[in-house]
C-alpha cells in the first residue's frame, strides 16, 4: 500500500523498532516492489562548478564562503556529452548533469535543451539540478526530454534555516511541485551529519512521504567534511546504524522510490554499504566524482557487487529523446 499520510507519530515508531525489525519491514517493503538483488547506476557531472549565490552552509560551490572552488562557466554541450559517454561506458544508466546557480537564466535555456537531447540519444535517462525553476522552464526541459529533476529538501523544515537562509524549505517545495506538474520525475532526498537532530532526519523523511506524490528518486547523502562552510563547525558524524535506520525508514514510508546511497560512501565499509543495500538501498552513482566529492572507483563498485552477488539493472535504450515515462529493466551480470 502506498501513504502520503504518514504522520510522525508512525514514523518515529518505525525508527524505534528493534534492528532486526525495521530491517524486515525494510526488507518486505523493497521486495513488493523490486528485485532486491539488482542496483541502478547512475553518474554526476558539474556542468558548471562554483559561485553559487546561494547560502547553503554545507556547500563548497557557495560564493558566500572561501573552500578553495574556483567559479567555472558552463559547459559546453560537446564535452557534456562526452562525459555521458564515459559515464555509459563505465555502467551508468543515468547521467545527472549539476550547476551551481540560484536557478538557470532564460538566456542558457537553449543550451541545457540541447544537453538533454543528447544525452538521451545516447540511450541514457537523463537528469539535471539547476536550482529553482519556473514553469516555462520546467516546460522547456519536458519537452527536451528531461526524464529526472533533482532538487533535495537537505533536513527538515524545522532545521532549514539553520542550512540556508536565502531561500526557504517553501521555494524548495515550490519547484518540486512544477516540476511535478510539468510531468518530470522527481528525485529529491536530503544529507545526514550536518548536526541536526534524530527528529529532523525522521521528519526529512516524512516530508517527502508526504509529498502527493513520492519522489521517484530519494538520494540519502551522508555529510563530506568541506573546509571553509558553517557546517563544518557544527557536523557530527553519523552512527553507521543511523544511517542504515533512514535508509529503511525511507523504503517503509515510500516502497517504490529507487533510495540511492549518495554522497558519503568513500566514508563507508562495504559492510556498512551491503547493510545499506540490505535496508532497501537500490541505487548507487558510479565514477569517482560527485560534483567536488569523491566517490569509490568503478572497480571497488564491481568487487563489492560481486562479493554480494547482486547486479546492475540495466535499461533499455531509448530512440527518442521523448519517451515514456516508465523504463523497463533487464538485469545484467557485473
Amino acid at each position: 500500500m502506498i501513504r502520503t499520510d504518514w504522520t510522525m507519530e508512525e514514523a518515529r515508531a518505525i525508527h524505534a523498532l528493534p534492528f532486526p525489525e525495521i530491517i524486515a519491514q525494510a526488507q518486505a517493503a523493497h521486495r513488493a516492489h523490486f528485485d532486491p538483488t539488482e542496483i541502478e547506476t547512475a553518474s554526476l557531472l558539474s556542468i558548471k562548478t562554483g559561485g553559487c549565490p546561494e547560502d547553503c552552509g554545507y556547500c563548497s560551490q557557495s560564493a558566500h564562503y572561501d573552500t578553495g572552488v574556483k567559479a567555472s562557466k558552463l559547459m559546453g554541450t560537446e564535452a557534456v556529452l562526452a562525459a555521458a559517454k564515459r559515464a555509459k561506458e563505465a555502467g551508468a544508466q543515468r547521467f545527472c548533469m549539476g550547476a551551481a546557480w540560484r536557478g538557470p537564466k532564460d538566456r542558457d535555456m537553449d543550451h541545457l535543451c540541447e544537453m538533454v537531447q543528447g544525452v538521451a540519444e545516447l540511450g541514457l535517462e537523463t537528469c539535471m539540478t539547476l536550482g529553482m525553476l519556473s514553469p516555462e522552464q520546467v516546460t522547456r526541459l519536458k519537452e527536451a526530454g528531461l526524464d529526472f529533476y533533482n532538487h533535495n529538501i537537505d533536513t527538515s523544515p524545522a532545521y532549514y534555516s539553520q542550512i540556508a537562509t536565502t531561500r526557504t524549505m517553501e521555494d524548495r517545495l515550490e519547484t518540486l511541485a512544477r516540476v511535478r506538474k510539468g510531468g518530470i520525475r522527481v528525485c529529491c532526498g536530503g544529507i545526514l551529519g550536518m548536526g541536526e537532530a534524530e527528529e529532523d532526519r525522521i521528519a526529512m523523511l516524512v516530508t517527502l512521504a508526504t509529498l502527493p506524490e513520492h519522489p521517484q528518486s530519494v538520494p540519502v547523502n551522508l555529510w563530506n567534511a568541506v573546509d571553509g562552510v558553517p557546517v563544518q563547525e557544527r557536523a557530527k558524524k553519523v552512527d553507521p546504524f543511523a544511517l542504515v535506520r533512514a535508509v529503511a525508514l525511507a523504503r517503509i514510508l515510500m516502497p517504490r522510490s529507487v533510495v540511492r546511497l549518495s554522497a558519503g560512501r568513500t566514508g563507508m565499509s562495504d559492510e556498512l554499504q551491503a547493510l545499506c543495500l540490505l535496508a532497501g538501498a537500490n541505487s548507487i552513482f558510479v565514477g569517482e566524482q560527485l560534483l567536488t566529492t569523491g566517490n569509490p572507483s568503478a572497480s571497488e563498485d564491481a568487487a563489492l557487487l560481486a562479493r554480494l552477488g547482486m547486479r546492475i539493472a540495466k535499461i533499455t535504450p531509448k530512440s527518442s529523446p521523448k519517451r515514456s515515462a516508465e523504463t523497463a529493466l533487464s538485469p545484467q551480470p557485473v
